[in-house]
C-alpha cells in the first residue's frame, strides 16, 4: 500500500479516539509509520533528504519506543504494509500534519492521564512525534530547494 493511503488510515484510527490505550495504540502507529517512510526515503528518496530521512527514522523509533507496544493482531502494523512511497511530497506533507495531530492527541490523553506514568509517557511521546515532524518540514524546505532549482540545473 502507498505511504498516503497509510497515512490517511493511520489519521482516522487516530480521529475516532476511545479509550487511552487505544489512542495510545495509534499513536504507536503513526510512529511506526514514520520509521518506515523515513527508512525508505532514506533508502530510496532524493539524495538530498537521507540525512533528515534516517534521522526522521531514529526520532520516530524513539517515539515507539517510549509508549508500549501493543499487540496487534497479523497484518494490523500499518508500517508493515507500506510497499511504496508514491510521491514523497505529498507523503511528507500528509505525514507532517498527522505528526501534528498525534501530539495534539497525546495532549489530550497526558491531560486527562490518572497517573504520573502515563503522563510522562506521554510528554515523551508528545517531543518524539514533534521532532518527528520537525525533520519531515525539514525534508519539505529541502524538497521545494530542489525543485526551485531544477530548472536551473536542466538549462546548465
Amino acid at each position: 500500500m502507498d505511504a498516503v493511503r497509510l497515512i490517511v488510515t493511520s489519521g482516522r484510527a487516530l480521529a475516532a479516539g476511545g479509550e487511552v490505550p487505544d489512542v495510545l495504540t495509534e499513536v504507536w502507529q503513526v510512529q511506526a509509520l514514520a520509521q518506515a517512510i523515513g527508512s525508505r526515503l532514506a533508502v530510496h528518496g532524493p539524495p538530498e533528504l537521507r540525512g533528515e530521512a534516517i534521522g526522521l527514522t531514529e526520532l520516530a523509533g524513539r517515539g515507539c519506543g517510549v509508549l508500549r507496544t501493543p499487540q496487534l493482531a497479523p497484518g494490523e502494523l500499518r508500517a508493515a504494509q507500506l510497499t511504496e512511497l508514491g510521491d514523497a511530497r505529498q507523503a511528507l506533507v500528509r505525514l507532517g500534519t498527522l505528526l501534528g495531530e498525534t501530539g495534539i492527541a497525546l495532549v489530550g490523553v497526558a491531560c486527562a492521564a490518572g497517573d504520573e506514568a502515563t503522563y510522562w509517557q506521554c510528554m515523551e511521546a508528545i517531543d518524539a512525534a514533534d521532532e518527528s515532524r520537525d525533520r519531515v518540514l525539514e525534508m519539505l524546505r529541502k524538497l521545494a530547494d530542489r525543485e526551485a532549482h531544477l530548472p536551473e540545473r536542466e538549462a546548465g
